[in-house]
């Protein structure tokens, strides 16, 4: 399941936190311990115990204790095709943008370095029906239940010019949301290798829930700079790193000459919402449903898939 520089932790599930909080204490210094987001109050990880229709009962146990699994050769070129098409035309109009920035650059984002193209379900009818494809149905179905809306869509592109890392963070870190326990499925449209950026994630800590964050200009939201428990997730064209919204997890530099290619869909309960305000005042001011009609449609509804709506 994993890439040859990883290897897998044979600890049981029961007792999980405990084993990662000694690990942890054991490797870092006190200064670099890892704090719980101040919204993070009541969290407690739910295993997962099936029926299941995709993953395998040794992947659910992996994915509870890791906090990931991989998923090889899921897609076909065929498949694929229609959406690198989609997504590399809203990856064009994100380029585009970038190019009359300031230096190339808006926020996170930098021309030569990273793209995101937001959300190209809204836009794409391509994108639109892969994200409602009978593989992500199931993989919610295992690892979310039975009502699920997609969450969030991007393609990120990781560029040759300016090669770069990403910071280690979780996906919760950037924007908070409850419940905590969402899921990204990070499609490699190209090849994700050690050499061209694929995702690195830290076992176990995922089963603390979300995290402190800080912000490094210009790379983003960072939990730590390094951790001793990180292992590399490269995968194949067509396969899924399937990961939880709370697992730290980074991409590193693009040292190749070609573009690394994914596709990023996040999946949250029906019933999910972002919270709003400063965490360092108090409690979230705001709550905002994930129900975004145009983006955030569901695909599961009473455990049966739901056939997308098509793009007016």
């Amino acid at each position: 399941m994993l890439g040859p520089a990883s290897t897998v932790s044979t600890a049981e599930p029961d007792g999980v936190e405990a084993i990662v909080h000694r690990q942890y204490a054991a490797a870092m210094t006190p200064s670099d311990a890892v704090e719980r987001h101040p919204w993070n109050t009541e969290f407690t990880w739910v295993d997962h115990t099936g029926p299941f229709r995709r993953i395998t009962q040794d992947q659910a146990e992996q994915f509870d204790r890791d906090g990931f699994i991989v998923l090889e050769n899921v897609f076909t070129d065929d498949e694929l095709a229609p959406v690198i098409a989609a997504t590399d035309e809203v990856e064009a109009r994100a380029d585009a943008f970038l190019s009359g920035q300031d230096g190339g650059r808006f926020s996170i984002a930098e021309r030569g370095a990273i793209t995101f193209g937001l959300f190209p379900v809204q836009t794409q009818q391509a994108a639109r029906s892969f994200a409602a494809h009978p593989v992500f149905a199931d993989v919610c179905h295992d690892l979310i239940g039975p009502d699920v809306r997609l969450y969030h869509d991007q393609a990120v592109y990781k560029k040759p010019e300016k090669p770069r890392r990403f910071p280690w963070h979780q996906d919760n870190g950037y924007t908070f949301v409850t419940p905590q326990q969402y899921l990204t499925c990070w499609v490699a449209l190209t090849d994700a290798t050690l050499d061209n950026g694929c995702p690195h994630v830290v076992r176990g800590l995922h089963r603390m829930g979300t995290l402190q964050h800080h912000y490094v200009d210009p790379l983003g939201w960072e939990i730590f700079e390094d951790h001793p428990d990180a292992v590399a997730a490269p995968v194949g064209k067509g396969g899924i790193v399937v990961f939880s919204s709370l697992s730290p997890h980074l991409t590193g530099p693009n040292t190749t000459d070609a573009v690394r290619k994914a596709y990023i869909l996040q999946y949250a309960p029906d019933g999910a919402a972002a919270l709003r305000g400063d965490p360092s005042t108090g409690p979230a001011g705001e709550r905002t449903p994930a129900n975004d009609p145009h983006r955030q449609f569901p695909v599961l509804v009473g455990g049966e898939a739901v056939a997308v709506e098509p793009l007016g």
